[in-house]
């Protein structure tokens, strides 16, 4: 337990760290609504994590800061295009009826869009979420500390109790959050929908 605790609460660290500027990111930018940005987020979900973080490495070095940065801007992607996606679903003739009835821009998104967009931008922070937990395994690589220094000293020396130490731990964060936010998502689409019927 001891060995345990030290790696995963860096990783816990380096994740939840990672995951907060990538939806205060994520969600900045969707607010945009920019082509561009639009598509260069669909390009960056087809760069694998590792390399990613292998890019971090020459630009920043090692250490946790280039980790952070490195998961930030991998997982800004799925976050950035789930609320592109949520509030592109919000029917544009409520956009209209809000600013009629004198609603700032701030007071639409907050009041109508993103309640009916959020089971869509859940979707997304679910994603971010999961990729986050698992690609801070690779930070090891780049100086990142976390559960990933336990499986990969486990792999250099084939001890296969030391990489389950590793890789058990972010299995269970994976599955809790995936768990955890997935009740979120149907929660609000369970929301929705009634308020719809209604």
């Amino acid at each position: 337990m001891n060995a345990l605790l030290p790696p995963l609460l860096e990783h816990l660290r380096l994740s939840g760290a990672a995951f907060a500027l990538s939806v205060a990111l994520g969600v900045a930018l969707g607010l945009t609504g920019s082509r561009i940005v639009t598509q260069l987020a669909n390009l960056a979900r087809t760069l694998p994590s590792l390399a990613v973080l292998a890019l971090a490495l020459p630009l920043l070095g090692t250490g946790f800061l280039p980790s952070l940065l490195a998961l930030t801007l991998y997982a800004t992607a799925p976050v950035l295009l789930a609320v592109v996606a949520g509030l592109g679903l919000v029917d544009p003739s409520l956009r209209e009826i809000a600013s009629g009835l004198g609603m700032t821009r701030w007071q639409r998104l907050r009041r109508i869009e993103f309640p009916l967009g959020s089971p869509v931008i859940v979707a997304g922070l679910r994603v971010a979420a999961i990729e986050i937990v698992a690609g801070a395994t690779l930070a090891t690589f780049i100086g990142g500390g976390g559960l990933g220094d336990l499986i990969a000293r486990g792999l250099a020396v084939r001890d296969t109790q030391q990489i389950l130490l590793g890789a058990v731990p972010v299995v269970v964060l994976a599955l809790l959050l995936e768990a955890g936010l997935g009740q979120l998502e149907r929660k609000l689409a369970g929301k929705l929908s009634d308020e719809v019927g209604a």
